[in-house]
């Protein structure tokens, strides 16, 4: 029980680490081309302290579920002083304004980086997507009727080796098995399943591709459901579960999952309109999907059973995970979102770029006033989502299997 506590206070604190870095980047870009910001605060609600250095007041505040950064002049609305006019935020050149914009996003983007970096120089990176990169060959291929006979063979003198002596090695990457291409893991093993007699298994191996004849036997396993068995082909080889790295290649393990990551990310956006049924559905009693969005209780949860399973790379990778979904988010074209302000300054831009063509003058500051009524209706769905998902990790928790 400790170890859960531990592990949810451990995830809600990386969470206001990632809050905390976002505003920070907000605030040293903006100061590094001469806006004023005027106060950088951790939390919501009544203070708890705080100081002033130079022009900017920081602080921490009660309710650690956010932050932010005040800039002067964020927008031509926005009430500033005289002696803040001058470095009013609008009045800065529009890539300027979109640096300091996007400046929360990337910072999220750089962290999630650094979380898997970190993840691959010391204990590896998951194979979550089932790349089908062999860890081991085994000696033999037996029959099993259990899960620890196929996995532990006992091998007998005279034993077919079918992976071993048709030349498969540990970091082989199986590219297809008799013609089928396999992408992932489960293509590996349903293409082998099928297979019977010698059969053209293409791999790579240290840039190149070689095809080996796998003479390939038909074994007993057990079935899927559990309950009793079935004859089908098996090779003797096990999938890598953990790529590992020195420091040098973690580099490079780093960015490619980051890259996988940016696509899951995207992926789950364009899927989320669809999973909030289901958030409904489980509130009301029905299964949770674990595939459902979560709020930040539930990401917490999740994080501290974790660590209570002692399943840190899971941790880890779920940490990473939500600094990039929140990045991408973030830069969505919709106002309040960075994205929304991003969208506004750069229509202001090539507004006042097709208005010089014309002949004509700047057109100045878009009238946010204007925008108000859709801003609200965003932050009305977006509440009402915050709260639909906070109360299913309350009362249907999506729970480690």
């Amino acid at each position: 029980m400790l170890a859960y506590i531990f592990g949810v206070a451990l995830f809600a604190l990386g969470i206001c680490v990632s809050v905390a870095l976002h505003e920070a980047g907000h605030m040293l870009t903006a100061k590094a081309f001469g806006m004023k910001v005027r106060r950088y605060f951790i939390g919501f609600g009544p203070n708890i302290f705080s100081f002033r250095r130079g022009e900017t007041e920081y602080g921490l505040k009660w309710i650690p579920l956010g932050g932010f950064c005040d800039i002067a002049g964020m927008t031509a609305l926005d009430e500033v002083t005289p002696d803040e006019a001058p470095r009013a935020m609008w009045r800065f050149k529009t890539w300027k304004r979109t640096v300091v914009l996007a400046a929360g996003s990337v910072t999220h983007f750089v962290l999630g980086f650094v979380v898997l970096y970190a993840m691959a120089a010391t204990m590896g990176l998951p194979n979550l997507n089932g790349t089908p990169v062999l860890s081991s060959i085994s000696d033999c291929v037996r029959d099993g009727t259990t899960v620890q006979e196929v996995n532990n063979p006992v091998c007998r003198a005279g034993d077919a080796a079918p992976a071993r002596q048709a030349g498969l090695q540990a970091g082989d990457k199986v590219v297809s098995v008799g013609g089928k291409p396999t992408a992932s893991w489960s293509d590996v093993v349903a293409a082998v399943q099928a297979a019977s007699g010698p059969t053209v298994v293409q791999v790579e191996r240290d840039g190149r591709t070689l095809a080996l004849t796998i003479d390939v036997p038909r074994v007993i396993r057990p079935n899927n459901s559990g309950e009793g068995t079935q004859q089908v082909g098996a090779i003797g080889v096990a999938p890598t579960k953990t790529f590992t790295y020195n420091p040098v290649t973690a580099f490079g393990g780093a960015a490619g999952y980051t890259a996988d990551m940016f696509v899951g990310a995207w992926q789950r956006l364009l899927e989320f309109p669809q999973r909030i049924p289901a958030v409904v559905h489980a509130i009301f009693g029905g299964e949770r999907d674990p595939n459902t969005p979560v709020s930040v209780i539930g990401a917490s949860r999740i994080g501290g059973e974790a660590v209570e399973n002692g399943l840190w790379q899971l941790f880890l990778i779920l940490l990473a995970s939500l600094n990039f979904f929140v990045g991408v988010f973030n830069l969505l074209p919709l106002l309040p979102l960075d994205g929304g302000h991003i969208a506004v300054t750069w229509y202001e831009r090539v507004r006042d770029w097709v208005r010089k063509l014309r002949g004509k003058t700047a057109g100045g500051p878009v009238d946010y006033t204007k925008l108000s009524a859709i801003t609200m209706v965003l932050v009305f769905i977006g509440g009402a989502v915050t709260l639909l998902t906070v109360t299913a990790d309350i009362v249907n928790p999506v729970r480690l299997q």
